[in-house]
């Protein structure tokens, strides 16, 4: 049979009409998924995603003068954690911060001040016992930097390599928890901790224990907690999204100025204050909330959570969920 030569371009429309054809054969359309809307968003861990009573943040709070002349007061809404700036992408506020009186709230604060690893299934437990959990429920997972400080704090007295160990087995344990809200219907975005060795902590522990550098064993514990809770939760865009904050961190440390971060090493907030207390008018004298790396020593600043927070969006809009 002699073979008939199609050009380029009919051949190709041919081809892609031939492919529309199979892919609504299968029950399929043009678009791969359609986009997740979420019914409501939960927020489990630790005081990175935790806002108090009065909706202050456990970092640098924001100022707003009332329009009376009294006394400044905290904005709720000004240098947002990253779990309000996902929230928003919803147009969703939690009961927390609610400056326009919504009704009934759609985003639920679970997270609280100090947690720890173990606590995440308590706050699990707690929602479980609140209600449950419905279709169309997301919850955002971050947890393990009180760990990490919990049982560096117990060195030289244990090993290195034993707390290694118990890091491993407790970023396992976060992963596990991670997956029971999979196993519950929730799809899930779990943001790694940021590098424990880069935090104005890290940083005086280094200088402070001279010959040891104690910063580079922060950053050591936060990799082997994070290598294993990235390894052990369920590998499936469909279900779970993970935020490398650990990566993050340290690309803001090597490139600040690209982050539109000016100090990267000193903690903003007075050390006379304790957080969720700081705001813009307990700050040491030539800090700034919009540029200062990390709040108090442990925690991050508004920059670092303006990361997360959009690393948290993008993998929202495209994951699979």
């Amino acid at each position: 049979m002699t073979s008939r030569w199609i050009p380029g371009r009919a051949r190709r429309g041919a081809l892609a009409g031939l492919a529309l054809v199979l892919l609504a054969a299968c029950g399929g359309g043009t678009s791969q998924y359609d986009p997740f809307a979420p019914k409501r968003l939960l927020a489990f861990g630790d005081e990175s995603s935790a806002l108090d009573g009065q909706g202050r943040k456990y970092s640098v709070n924001g100022l707003t003068s009332p329009t009376d002349g009294s006394e400044p007061v905290v904005d709720c809404t000004r240098f947002p954690n990253w779990v309000q700036q996902l929230a928003s992408l919803y147009a969703f506020v939690f009961a927390e911060c609610n400056p326009g009186n919504t009704d009934q709230p759609k985003a639920r604060m679970l997270a609280s001040p100090g947690a720890k690893v173990a606590d995440i299934k308590v706050q699990v437990d707690a929602q479980t016992a609140a209600g449950g959990f419905a279709e169309g429920d997301l919850a955002t997972v971050l947890a393990g930097a009180n760990d990490i400080v919990e049982l560096y704090r117990q060195y030289p007295g244990r090993s290195e390599e034993d707390l290694t160990a118990e890091l491993r087995v407790r970023g396992r344990e976060l992963a596990l928890e991670v997956n029971r809200l999979v196993d519950f219907g929730v799809k899930v975005i779990v943001s790694s901790v940021p590098d424990m060795g880069l935090t104005p902590f890290a940083i005086k522990q280094r200088v402070e224990f001279g010959g040891t550098d104690r910063a580079a064993l922060l950053s050591r514990l936060t990799a082997a907690f994070n290598e294993q809770l990235g390894v052990n939760i369920v590998l499936d865009g469909r279900f779970v999204a993970l935020v490398q904050t650990d990566l993050r961190t340290q690309a803001m440390v090597r490139a600040p100025s690209f982050y539109n971060v000016s100090n990267i090493s000193l903690a903003a907030c007075n050390d006379t204050i304790v957080l969720p207390l700081c705001d813009t008018s307990t700050l040491v004298e030539g800090a700034a909330a919009e540029s200062w790396m990390w709040a108090d020593e442990l925690r991050p600043g508004f920059p670092v959570h303006r990361q997360i927070g959009l690393l948290a969006i993008d993998r929202a809009r495209r994951n699979p969920f």
